[in-house]
């Protein structure tokens, strides 16, 4: 890169800052970095210290300091949603519904964009619905929902950030979320928190606590912003399949629900009202093209006789659908019925 495109590069990061609606302190923060690297560049400076520059003025201004969604906060429209997305859970959809009227009655009485209801936490076995029912909670207030998988997370630095002067400078995956969601009060799912390898689940723990923790969340950073973010205005919600590698710490700040195992009537229920609707609607095939006899869904439920999860049941009718499409494609014909005789050819 030679001297005039580098003094281009100083400009676009100039004027990047200006457009930015950042706090104050950190707009002068930036501003003084750049000014740093503008005169360190005059002098036969590093350039790798404009690319760093760079990244991290494309980070912090890329942020949503400033910018929210407006919050729905409508008991009715709620059932509606949870009734919408969800077969059954009776009792899982009253205990949100009372978890979003503590939320209706402390933006009416307290006068408060901050939620201080507890933590939902939905624990139960793969394929019960965790998180299309956290999805749910979002969609009913309105809120970005966006996701931070735990599932093999090795380092609490990949929820905290590696610092901007280190080799590896990276946000961690709670700024990252807020970027993809880009309102600073969205719904982030802190997914399969049992998942998490042992060495570094003290570690991670601890940085759960502050994210949970309406006493510490206000001010968490990230050491590559290095400014605090107030995560005070989002709503966590966890998963996990078991409470055994939890911390009692981390569950004092979480409200536990377990997720019931559906029974095979309602998994059928679920394939017949939710999951082929939706499949039919997202393929363009319908009801003419496909139809399943009655008295295979009970197989269909079970293909290999064990008792599979929503999201093996969702896999298997997908599978049974895109061979249907298969033969529409090849000519094969416009109408195919499911039954008995033919099950296992369409069966994944």
């Amino acid at each position: 890169m030679d001297d005039q495109k580098s003094l281009s590069e100083i400009e676009k990061l100039k004027t990047a800052l200006q457009s930015s609606d950042l706090p104050a302190n950190l707009h002068e923060k930036a501003a003084e970095q750049i000014e740093r690297i503008n005169l360190a560049l005059k002098y036969g400076g590093n350039l790798s210290q404009l690319d760093i520059t760079t990244k991290y003025i494309d980070w912090i201004t890329h942020l949503p300091w400033a910018k929210k969604t407006e919050d729905i906060l409508d008991i009715t429209k709620a059932k509606e949603v949870l009734d919408k997305n969800h077969y059954g859970l009776e009792q899982i959809k009253k205990r949100i519904l009372e978890y979003l009227s503590v939320l209706i009655v402390q933006r009416h009485t307290m006068k408060t964009e901050s939620f201080h209801a507890p933590n939902l936490f939905f624990v139960g076995l793969a394929g019960t619905g965790k998180t299309t029912i956290a999805r749910s909670v979002a969609e009913a207030l309105g809120k970005k929902f966006v996701r931070i998988p735990f599932g093999g997370l090795s380092s609490a630095l990949d929820l905290r950030g590696q610092s901007k002067n280190s080799f590896e400078a990276e946000p961690g995956m709670v700024i990252k979320a807020l970027r993809r969601a880009a309102a600073y009060n969205p719904v982030i799912l802190l997914d399969e928190l049992d998942r998490i390898t042992p060495e570094s689940r003290a570690a991670i723990m601890g940085v759960l606590i502050e994210l949970l923790d309406p006493g510490q969340n206000s001010n968490f950073t990230d050491y590559f912003i290095d400014y605090p973010f107030d995560l005070s205005k989002v709503v966590f919600i966890a998963t996990a399949n078991n409470t055994n590698n939890i911390s009692t710490a981390v569950m004092d700040r979480l409200e536990f629900i377990q997720m019931p195992a559906y029974s095979d009537d309602e998994k059928i229920a679920i394939a017949k009202k939710y999951i082929l609707p939706r499949l039919f609607k997202e393929t363009g095939l319908d009801g003419e093209n496909l139809i399943v006899a009655d008295n295979v869904w009970s197989k269909i439920t079970r293909p290999m006789g064990f008792d599979a999860g929503i999201r093996s049941l969702e896999r298997t009718i997908e599978g049974i659908v895109r061979r249907v499409a298969l033969k529409i494609v090849s000519g094969e014909g416009q109408k195919f019925t499911i039954d008995e005789s033919n099950l296992r050819e369409y069966l994944p």
